[in-house]
């Protein structure tokens, strides 16, 4: 990528007030000057530069040669290619719509893993195992503030197995992962693994490919969640409380098949059309192109038939090599992608839909569209 003298005053116009920012924070986390912050209030979700250093839109040390924000950045020009080649040494074709990678279904053994994730507990199972034997010393992940009650995303470092099952599950408002990495280095780690949607899942390519100095390095490994959206917190009181009566203070469990599903403390299962949550989509997911978290060593979701399994998406060597470790140490099971058809035609379907997104007039390569699918 040719930078020349890009930095914070080009990365404001061009992303962060474009429409284009998913508000990931990776300029955040790569500024070496600490003159990037973040906004998380009120659904803002969005990176901004402090006014003592030359304004909003301007900075005084990217006028003095400083690119670091833009070479973090997943969404910043010719992005999508840049990360293609850097990872997998070519541009995927027009049919590979959700990214270079091989399909499979897989679980975990372990019934307490199981129990505590989300549609089988892979991303648990292989949280604990990378942290166990030696692959990370800790991993970004999100976490329910305070007991939970409030639903509400944080960013959190997890360094063991309890850590890891505290925070299994999912969310479906937005939690800023990557915003955990200066906890994570202030525990001393120096292989630290992401966990996040497309939007957090290409940054680590993006700032290895753009050679963004130390965060690079120890953003070692990827692990990607398929995401179609995420929504304002406003949900839960305007359209969960007000028209189905759910308090959030009352849910503990929340899984999107097609429809919104919500478990609350009585034992009581809800279902609210995922039609009605459309109007609480987060701004920063409008444009993203990317479901499939294309960019991830190793991408996951649960969209099949089997509620039990996660649909994982096995992208680069360090992904493939992982998985033989989980297999051959009986952390997991797996069955073949083909064995749920209608998960890896959903898939496709979702990533097309996604890709549709990216605006016409900005770098082609996101809106490129399969003419067929097999």
């Amino acid at each position: 990528m040719a930078l020349d003298k890009s930095h914070w005053k080009e990365l404001y116009t061009e992303v962060v007030t474009s429409g284009l920012c998913t508000g990931c924070a990776a300029c955040v986390i790569a500024c070496p000057r600490d003159v990037l912050d973040y906004n998380a209030l009120d659904g803002v979700y969005k990176p901004f530069h402090i006014d003592t250093d030359g304004g909003t839109d301007d900075c005084t040390h990217g006028e003095k040669g400083c690119t670091m924000c833009v070479r973090a950045c997943p969404r910043y020009r010719n992005w999508e290619s840049e990360v293609d080649i850097y990872r997998f040494g070519r541009e995927r074709s027009d049919d590979e719509v959700y990214g270079i990678g091989d399909v499979f279904l897989a679980r975990a053994k372990d019934p307490e893993l199981l129990q505590a994730g989300q549609d089988g507990g892979f991303v648990s199972a292989l949280l604990i195992h990378a942290l166990e034997n030696d692959v990370i010393d800790a991993a970004l992940v999100s976490g329910l503030e305070g007991d939970g009650s409030t639903w509400r995303g944080e960013p959190r470092v997890v360094t063991n197995r309890a850590d890891v099952i505290a925070t299994a599950g999912s969310r479906y408002t937005y939690s800023t992962n990557l915003l955990a990495y200066p906890e994570a280095i202030a525990g001393g780690a120096e292989r630290i693994a992401v966990v996040g949607m497309g939007c957090m899942a290409s940054a680590p390519g993006v700032m290895q490919s753009r050679k963004a100095g130390k965060v690079a390095r120890r953003l070692s490994l990827t692990i990607g969640l398929l995401c179609s959206k995420t929504f304002d917190d406003a949900i839960f009181e305007e359209l969960f409380e007000a028209k189905y009566g759910l308090a959030r203070a009352e849910i503990v469990k929340m899984n999107i098949k097609g429809v919104f599903q919500i478990w609350t403390r009585d034992g009581a299962f809800h279902e609210v059309p995922l039609k009605e949550a459309h109007a609480f989509t987060r701004e920063g997911c409008t444009n993203c192109p990317d479901f499939a978290a294309e960019h991830a060593d190793i991408s996951t979701g649960g969209i099949g038939a089997f509620g039990d399994w996660t649909l994982v998406i096995v992208r680069t060597e360090q992904g493939r090599a992982l998985m033989s470790r989980l297999i051959d140490a009986n952390a997991i099971e797996t069955r073949p992608g083909d064995d749920d058809p209608g998960a890896v035609a959903l898939l496709h379907k979702l990533a097309r839909l996604s890709r549709k997104r990216w605006p016409e007039t900005e770098v082609p390569g996101p809106r490129r569209i399969p003419v067929t699918i097999n």
